[in-house]
């Protein structure tokens, strides 16, 4: 298999386990037991530093290749793209609520579950979707040009959390995944 292959792969089972995580957090906060709101918001940050910013833009590329050799996944790949812009937005919705949170803002408690409750379905369902329908296709159909074409168009940057060297500003989250693997 593929290496960008497998690295698309292995980062949908990281994101589904900080997924997890937050959900628990959000439960937590639904049944008034004192949610991390940090540990919260280092999962949404990760997710929008990592995820928005460096896998998105490589299954992008991914997705374009995909259309090339296969026209008719161009409508769900459309939407896949539509669903980066989505969960960016409504992970920066999320982190401002967290923030104001964190800050000793007053945040009405519908919004803050409202909010995190978009993030999970819109984050969770684009992954099924993906490992499902596009991630098959891909391994199928894509040569050795295009997954040149998609590493040149990812931004070579680390995994912060998962990768070889990690970031230190996510030591909560690294204990916290420890702690639950």
């Amino acid at each position: 298999m593929n290496k960008l292959m497998t690295r698309w792969h292995a980062d949908h089972v990281h994101f589904s386990r900080l997924l997890d995580l937050l959900k628990q957090q959000v439960n937590a906060f639904h049944e008034d037991s004192g949610p991390d709101y940090d540990l919260m918001l280092d999962i949404v940050a990760y997710l929008r530093e990592y995820g928005d910013s460096v896998h998105h833009p490589m299954e992008d590329m991914a997705f374009t290749r995909l259309v090339l050799r296969a026209p008719e996944m161009r409508i769900p790949v459309n939407r896949l793209k539509q669903e980066h812009r989505a969960i960016a937005f409504a992970g920066e919705e999320l982190v401002g609520l967290l923030k104001a949170i964190t800050t000793d803002g007053v945040v009405a408690r519908a919004r803050v579950e409202s909010a995190a409750a978009l993030y999970l379905v819109y984050y969770r369902h684009h992954l099924a979707t993906e490992e499902r329908e596009v991630l098959p296709r891909a391994a199928r159909l894509l040569d050795e040009d295009d997954w040149q074409a998609v590493a040149e168009a990812t931004p070579n940057r680390s995994d912060p959390l998962f990768g070889t060297a990690q970031a230190a500003g996510f030591g909560k989250l690294q204990e916290a995944l420890s702690q639950t693997a």
